[in-house]
């Protein structure tokens, strides 16, 4: 049906052109070039000379988008593509030819792995690929339909989620529907001489009609109407995912954070996720839980759910305190060294909530002077807070004992999973201790120095604390954000590594480094090891000394006296001092010698 919905794409022309060489023979090739022309044809190549005009831009998009969204292509026939997109280059001039033949080999890389990605897989194009691993001849329809009701339920290609699946089938709905409408119109406004793309009677059949039979013709024949109709429970749409509006909740939250849905929120060390429909079944329990908190009778945190939620995991999934947490949304002053420190969760405690003591009160906000008036003030909105999480606890997904809350391990898995669907990166533990070196510390200088400490560790235990696993790391740490305002907080990450258990032949080898040299000199003198302190360079016992000045903390009078015992001890006094640092890390410099009225070289 497809081949005559899309009419005057000049295939016959082609074919016949082209039909002379062996490897332009066979349904397979006439196959990719009913997909490649109608594809041209659709987003609007000029047809003049009777077959579409490739050109650089179109095909760069046909390769890395529209096969990736609208084609299924069968093992080995992947290759077919380029090469249709080159015969028909060929059909026009010479350069034509070169420009054609430089992009596809510019992108054949990207368009591989486009094709064989599952985020971009949809269920059409998913279950195109798993009726002909089981046989099916999918230019028949009768076959396809035998095949699908012979399936064991609706498996999942690895590495992809039904949300996946469903969010890229109505995206490539809405995109091949844009491109019917738009040729159509195009057509109508300047009518090409070789005829109109879409007649008249196609249109008025439902635009809907004709993308149903173009994906038809691209995946498998009658597919759509069957997963449509008595399979649609194997192609669920959005309705079968209301959780998702909890998913966007999330992405906002780690937006504000983050700004980018890329940088990765820390793994928990422990997931109980179970099957992908366990997971979503969670979803849709937490959202209901959510749901319900917005109601008035749980004002006012009831609607800072999804943030709760959030915080919780971005903090390793380590537990929170719920009168530190109160305190924040109440304005108090939280000393921020301590928001990421974890909170002990008590083996057991009374149901109903109470502020901890005074003394806890104190540790926790690091706010020294609070008495028992402070505390009772903040006795009501901790609990009105209590009540929010006690709400969440019902679900058995967040736990509230006492003082702390948190994910349980299900609740983890639940919350990994929306912030994968919306493709935040979330890593579980395995995943981020088998990560590069440098990838995990860049990850790891934005995450809260506890959980840093333990996924650092992790990686280097499935390394089995092995010299070159070390070396890798503190390689990392020197260079990872190297000359950007990071670089402090990445070199900072030392502080958190366990280096009692590193190779001493990986710390003495550091001590050559320009930015952890010192760092690396003072581990071995700590564990009484032999160090030769002449191979430290000069840069790096200067960012040593910088990183050790208070940066914030204190009044300025005694800050400025740090640096100036520090300046002291330095060959040269304070002008080589502040020339050194200056040399090694500007930015950190800056930060932390402005406030002190000390001006850089």
């Amino acid at each position: 049906m497809a081949e005559t919905v899309l009419t005057n794409t000049g295939l016959d022309r082609f074919l016949e052109l082209v039909g002379g060489a062996p490897e332009h023979r066979g349904p397979a090739f006439a196959r990719a070039a009913e997909a490649v022309l109608g594809l041209l044809a659709l987003r609007g190549a000029d047809r003049g000379t009777g077959v579409p005009e490739p050109t650089p831009e179109l095909t760069r998009q046909l390769l890395l988008e529209d096969l990736p969204a609208f084609v299924y292509v069968p093992p080995g026939e992947l290759a077919l593509y380029p090469a249709v997109l080159g015969a028909l280059a060929a059909r026009f001039d010479g350069s034509c030819v070169e420009r054609i033949a430089a992009v596809v080999a510019e992108t054949a890389p990207d368009f591989e792995r486009a094709m064989h990605d599952p985020g971009n897989l949809t269920w059409h194009r998913w279950y195109a690929s798993l009726l002909r691993t089981c046989g099916a001849d999918l230019a028949d329809p009768e076959d396809v339909r035998r095949r699908l009701a012979a399936l064991d339920g609706a498996p999942l290609p690895d590495g992809a989620r039904r949300a996946d699946l469903m969010g890229r089938t109505a995206l490539a709905d809405v995109l091949l529907t844009e491109a019917l409408t738009r040729a159509y119109v195009r057509d109508a406004e300047e009518p090409p001489p070789v005829g109109p793309l879409l007649t008249d009677h196609a249109v008025a059949t439902g635009i809907g009609r004709v993308a149903t039979a173009l994906r038809d013709r691209w995946t498998a024949a009658g597919l759509a109407e069957q997963l449509a109709g008595p399979y649609a429970h194997y192609a669920p749409g959005p309705d079968a995912f209301p959780h998702l509006v909890l998913a966007d909740a999330l992405l906002d939250e780690h937006l504000d954070h983050h700004g980018d849905p890329a940088v990765p929120v820390p793994p928990p060390p422990a997931i109980e996720s179970g099957s992908p429909e366990d997971a979503e079944t969670d979803a849709d329990t937490l959202l209901a839980a959510v749901e319900e908190l917005a109601e008035e009778e749980f004002e006012p945190y009831g609607g800072e759910a999804p943030h709760l939620l959030y915080v919780v995991y971005q903090r390793g999934c380590s537990a929170e305190s719920v009168a530190r947490k109160a305190a924040e949304y109440e304005d108090w002053t939280v000393d921020p060294a301590l928001e990421d420190l974890p909170v002990p969760v008590p083996d057991g405690a009374p149901g109903a909530y109470a502020v901890p003591p005074v003394p806890e009160l104190v540790r926790l906000l690091g706010t020294p002077g609070l008495d028992e008036a402070d505390r009772a003030r903040l006795e009501g909105p901790a609990r009105d807070l209590a009540a929010v999480l006690d709400r969440l606890a019902a679900t058995g997904l967040v736990f509230r004992t006492g003082d702390a809350f948190g994910l349980t391990p299900r609740g983890a898995g639940a919350v990994r999973y929306l912030l994968g669907v919306r493709g935040v990166a979330a890593p579980d533990a395995a995943e981020a201790a088998a990560w590069p070196a440098t990838v995990l510390v860049a990850a790891a200088g934005g995450w809260p120095a506890p959980v840093a400490a333990r996924v650092l560790a992790d990686r280097l235990h499935a390394r089995v604390d092995t010299a070159h696993a070390w070396t890798e790391l503190l390689d990392a740490l020197g260079t990872v954000h190297a000359g950007t305002s990071e670089a402090a907080a990445t070199r900072g990450l030392f502080a958190v590594l366990d280096t009692t258990t590193a190779p001493p032949e990986a710390l003495r080898a550091a001590l050559r480094d320009p930015v952890l040299g010192a760092y690396a000199l003072r581990a071995l003198e700590e564990r009484g090891e032999e160090a030769d302190p002449i191979q430290v360079p000069t840069s790096a016992r200067a960012l040593h000394v910088l990183d050790a000045l208070p940066a914030k903390k204190g009044p300025l009078e005694s800050r400025r006296a740090a640096f100036d015992a520090a300046a002291a001890a330095w060959p040269g006094g304070s002008a080589a001092l502040v020339r050194a640092m200056a040399e090694a890390d500007r930015h950190e410099a800056e930060r932390v010698l402005g406030p002190l009225g000390i001006a850089l070289p």
